[in-house]
């Protein structure tokens, strides 16, 4: 159920869903982009949300998002928790822990990935989701015979 504060473009359901309804992951910069001034992502971010999919956020996609929102983008302590707030009780929220740390770990060493997009990787895969949505990581790319690594934004 959509979270009666979230305002959607009246356009939106004149958009045809191109997206995978399945369970998904969503990277941080795609809910940045959600209150970001940029009209096209925002709206390609707004389509993945209305989409018919379970979407999954882990505990460090928060984190990193009110990070951004405060250092960065010098949004409100108030207006930024709310948001964080809001994706939370919308969005299913994993944990890290140390399973997705651990296999983190042996993405790095085996994707040469940052720690950072490896515990992101992990968490969709401990969350058994098909698809992650980031813009941070080579498009198209699959992981463990599992996850596609898509790029909403190509």
């Amino acid at each position: 159920m959509m979270h009666p504060n979230i305002i959607f473009p009246p356009d939106i359901s004149s958009i045809e869903m191109k997206y995978m309804k399945d369970k998904i992951f969503i990277d941080t910069n795609l809910l940045v982009y959600y209150i970001s001034d940029d009209i096209k992502k925002k709206k390609i971010v707004h389509e993945l949300l209305l989409s018919d999919a379970e979407i999954i956020i882990s505990s460090q996609v928060i984190s990193e998002f009110i990070s951004v929102c405060l250092k960065k983008l010098k949004l409100p302590k108030h207006k930024t928790l709310s948001y964080a707030e809001e994706f939370i009780d919308i969005f299913s929220v994993t944990p890290i822990n140390l399973e997705v740390v651990s296999k983190a770990l042996s993405l790095v060493k085996k994707n040469n990935f940052s720690i950072w997009d490896s515990l992101i990787v992990s968490s969709a895969l401990h969350a058994e989701c098909k698809i992650l949505y980031t813009e941070d990581m080579q498009h198209g790319q699959i992981i463990a015979k599992k996850l596609r690594i898509i790029n909403p934004f190509e």
